[in-house]
Order: C-alpha cells, then sequence, then structure tokens
C-alpha cells in the first residue's frame, strides 16, 4: 500500500507524463506564458552535468525567461566536475545555495541537475542541510543508482568512481530513505540514454519520475517538452 507521500508522487508522475506526452512542441515554450504570480519565485539553480559547463542551460533558462522568470533568480553553478561528489563537490554547491539565499533574500531555492549534477545535488539535499533550503529538485538524466559507462574513466578520475554502480555514492544515496525531507523530487528520463546505463538508474522511490521518450543523453536539455514539464513541475 501506498505511503501517502508516495501516492503524492505517483499522481505527479502521471500528471506529469500526460503533459510531457501530450504537449504539442508549439505549446511548450507558452507554458505559463507572461501570467503574473503574487509572490516571487523561488531562485533556480542549476546544476551541469560531467565535463560540462553552466553554458549548458542556455535553451532552459530561455525559456525559463519567456515564462516570466528574471536574470536575478535564475544561477548557474559552474564547478570542477572530476572532485568527489561527497568530500568536496556538495558542500562547495551547500555554500553557493546559501550565498544564492543571501542575494535573493529567499528561505529556499529549486535545483535542476543534469547528469552527474544529480548526484552531486542529491548529496547535498539528503546530506548538507539541503532538506531545509530546497523546495524543489529536478534531475534530467542523472545516473542516480549508477551507470556502466562510468567504468570506462573510474580508473583515474573520482567523480567517474562516483557514479558507478555500488559506488560509496551511489549506495549512501540509496540508504534508506531516497527523497529525504519535505523537497519535491522529480527525475526526467530517456528510453535510449547513451550514457545512463541501465535508462532505468533515473527513477528515485517517492519522486515524481518521467520519461520523456527516445532522446540522447544531452537532447533533453534542449527539448521543448522537457522543459515544459520541468517548468510545470517547478510551478507545483
Amino acid at each position: 500500500m501506498l505511503t501517502p507521500r508516495q501516492g503524492l508522487a505517483a499522481l505527479l508522475t502521471l500528471c506529469l507524463t500526460l503533459f510531457v506526452t501530450l504537449l504539442a512542441p508549439s505549446q511548450a515554450r507558452a507554458v505559463g506564458g507572461s501570467a503574473e504570480r503574487a509572490a516571487p519565485r523561488d531562485p533556480v539553480v542549476f546544476v551541469h552535468g560531467y565535463n560540462a559547463d553552466p553554458g549548458v542551460w542556455g535553451a532552459l533558462r530561455e525559456d525559463m525567461r519567456a515564462d516570466g522568470y528574471t536574470d536575478d533568480r535564475l544561477f548557474s553553478w559552474g564547478y570542477d566536475t572530476h572532485l568527489s561528489v561527497n568530500e568536496v563537490l556538495a558542500g562547495r554547491l551547500g555554500a553557493y545555495v546559501d550565498q544564492v539565499r543571501r542575494q535573493t533574500g529567499a528561505a529556499k531555492v529549486d535545483i535542476v541537475g543534469h547528469s552527474f549534477g544529480s548526484l552531486v545535488s542529491r548529496w547535498y539535499v539528503k546530506y548538507g542541510g539541503g532538506t531545509a533550503a530546497v523546495a524543489h529538485w529536478v534531475s534530467l538524466a542523472g545516473p542516480n543508482h549508477g551507470t556502466s559507462t562510468a567504468w570506462a574513466c573510474a580508473l583515474w578520475d573520482q567523480a567517474c568512481r562516483d557514479m558507478t554502480p555500488g559506488s560509496y555514492v551511489v549506495r549512501n544515496l540509496a540508504a534508506g530513505d531516497e527523497t529525504p525531507g519535505a523537497v519535491a523530487y522529480a527525475t526526467f528520463r530517456s528510453d535510449c540514454d547513451e550514457v545512463v546505463n541501465p535508462d532505468d538508474s533515473v527513477p528515485l522511490t517517492g519522486a515524481a519520475n518521467v520519461a520523456v521518450g527516445c532522446l540522447k543523453h544531452n537532447d533533453l536539455l534542449g527539448d521543448d517538452a522537457t522543459s515544459a514539464g520541468v517548468r510545470a513541475f517547478l510551478a507545483s
């Protein structure tokens, strides 16, 4: 029997899946339009993936600006993707989130991570005090339960070791509650991701888990329907 939280996550998954599946690309960028909200939106912190940089968020940032976000609510964190998730990067992300909250005056932020950025941000949320500072957490093609492709660079790269199935990071993120606290969690995955293997490494228990069809790993970053689904989730 589902717990109330699991039931809510299942309902949200269904709604987002229908949203992503049925929304025409021509409508995707118009979600929310120029509608004004009574209260300011939570700042969004984007966390890029392995061997990437903040520039990968250009398309999604453009969509969010068209959806009513202002530049002073959108933050793309850049970092060295070859360092340890738990020993280095999660703490640095936490410090960046604190800086964003001080700068904006917001009590909480939303986090959107791609690929390896999902592990960094999950560790911050679960073990770095992020449950008190994060309202929504989104993973795009995150190797949340590890990916076998990371073995190709695990010999010389700590981040790759962290992404391997059964690694210290993967095991501890999966231990106990995968989606702790009052944070709302969502994952978006492709059914034919060439980087995350297996594809079902992405979903998390207690999250809204959405399959976006057959897209390459990096194509989720610029896909209109995925963008619309992310924006709808952040507005929920």
